[in-house]
């Protein structure tokens, strides 16, 4: 499947795409559970992927048979935990914080890169690693440092900040996808393994009386969030990526706070505070500094 546009447009979109995930995630906080919510997105793209990745994944099965520990690891993480936690910490704190902690993933890696890799770091990079965590401390701690000496942080800000660990570390662990697995029968993989693990939470949070309601608004939601983030995204960015190179293509990681803060303002009303702009400002320099080679990045 090949789509006909410019790659500079399919980046673009996606990085849309991505940031509109956080948006709705706030948006729909208080009529759709968060674990239901990850089931059902990752349920009907699965459906869309299926037909596409049914002969990969039968010519291939003993690949994936014998892959199944890795797999369970980047099911777990990628599809599992991102999302989830995500959703979870949009019910306490606000798209664009969410979006912006999000800006730290390159970070990250370069650190699991160093500890976990011995990936050389240079002095620039270590100093963007120090300038993007302070952004993020800014941000999480509202640039009060009352706030940070009495740890009264945001417990969304948090939960954002542990999906983008276990993002970073799905992604520093991509390196070592099993090698020969056809894209759609690695992708459908991992949602399989993903919902299964989901399914018991999801189960416990309809026992305390959590539901998914079936109104247009609801339904409209988990589509988007299922075709647009999920199934387009994936497409466009693979595509593109195959065009113009992962060094070009990282770059357009940095749009999403950007698309989130117009979102976020026309949509749910949110606004820009001083803080945010610090924290911008920091993790941004950071990122620069860090991403000189131009590593690399995904994002869900």
């Amino acid at each position: 499947m090949r789509i006909k546009a410019s790659p500079y447009f399919l980046l673009v979109m996606t990085t849309l795409f991505w940031a509109g995930n956080f948006v709705l995630g706030r948006a729909v906080n208080a009529s759709i559970p968060p674990v239901g919510l990850a089931f059902w997105r990752w349920a009907i793209a699965l459906a869309v992927l299926l037909p596409f990745a049914l002969p990969h994944l039968r010519s291939q099965w003993p690949l994936v048979r014998g892959n199944w520990r890795a797999l369970t690891l980047f099911g777990i993480l990628g599809v599992t935990c991102f999302n989830t936690f995500v959703y979870i910490g949009l019910h306490s704190t606000t798209a664009i914080n969410a979006l912006l902690v999000n800006s730290v993933i390159p970070v990250l890696i370069v650190v699991l890169s160093r500890v976990l890799a011995h990936t050389p770091v240079t002095r620039p990079q270590a100093a963007g690693v120090a300038l993007s965590l302070a952004g993020v401390v800014t941000i999480i701690c509202r640039a009060d440092t009352g706030i940070l000496l009495s740890l009264q942080i945001n417990r969304g800000d948090l939960w954002v900040m542990l999906a983008v660990v276990c993002w970073a570390f799905y992604t520093f662990l991509l390196r070592r996808r099993p090698a020969g697995l056809h894209p759609l029968s690695f992708l459908s993989s991992i949602i399989i393994i993903g919902l299964m693990v989901l399914a018991p939470f999801y189960a416990w949070e309809i026992s305390r009386g959590a539901r998914v309601g079936t109104d247009p608004a609801t339904c409209g939601s988990i589509l988007y969030v299922a075709l647009f983030p999920s199934v387009l995204a994936f497409i466009f960015w693979n595509q593109a990526v195959g065009e113009v190179g992962p060094n070009k293509a990282g770059l357009f990681l940095h749009l999403m706070p950007v698309f989130g803060a117009i979102l976020s303002f026309l949509f749910l009303g949110e606004s820009l505070h001083l803080y945010h702009l610090a924290g911008i400002g920091l993790i941004f320099s950071g990122i620069y500094l860090v991403t000189t080679a131009r590593k690399p990045f995904y994002c869900p």
